[in-house]
């Protein structure tokens, strides 16, 4: 993983992501690791953070796995978020680390695709903790795979 160029792909192409904190911490085949801190920017009234912006680091972890599993794999495909749910349970304050570690299912996957299974529904999920371990959301993407042509 390059940090540097993960860092300029968000500014660039995911700029409110960026200027709310959101850093790709890690990323390989198995897993990925996104953090966001606790700012003026991405404050709600609750003085924690705004529920969006832990959804843009949720987001990315699973956006990067699937990302990462197109570029070894070889495969031309396209993604979509269909449908995304959330749960909260702690307020999100400091530190919080988003992590998806459903690299192993994208692998399988995209080793299923052939020229009569070439499109693909797969849920992933994203946790967010907090400096103590404590989990403060999770987050559920569900992604639509398509191999073009």
């Amino acid at each position: 993983m390059n940090q540097l160029k993960y860092t300029f792909f968000l500014l660039f192409q995911l700029p409110s992501a960026f200027f709310c904190g959101v850093r790709l911490k890690y990323l390989d085949s198995l897993k990925s690791i996104v953090s966001i801190n606790h700012s003026w920017f991405n404050k709600n009234p609750f003085k924690s953070i705004f529920w969006a912006a832990q959804g843009m680091a949720a987001e990315l972890t699973t956006g990067s796995l699937i990302k990462n599993a197109i570029k070894e794999s070889g495969v031309n495909v396209s993604y979509l978020v269909v449908e995304n749910k959330s749960s909260f349970y702690k307020k999100a304050t400091g530190k919080i680390i988003f992590e998806c570690n459903q690299g192993k299912e994208l692998q399988d996957l995209f080793n299923s695709f052939d020229h009569d299974n070439n499109k693909a529904i797969i849920e992933l999920k994203s946790i967010g903790t907090d400096s103590n371990n404590i989990k403060v959301s999770e987050f559920s993407f569900t992604w639509s795979l398509k191999v073009r042509s």
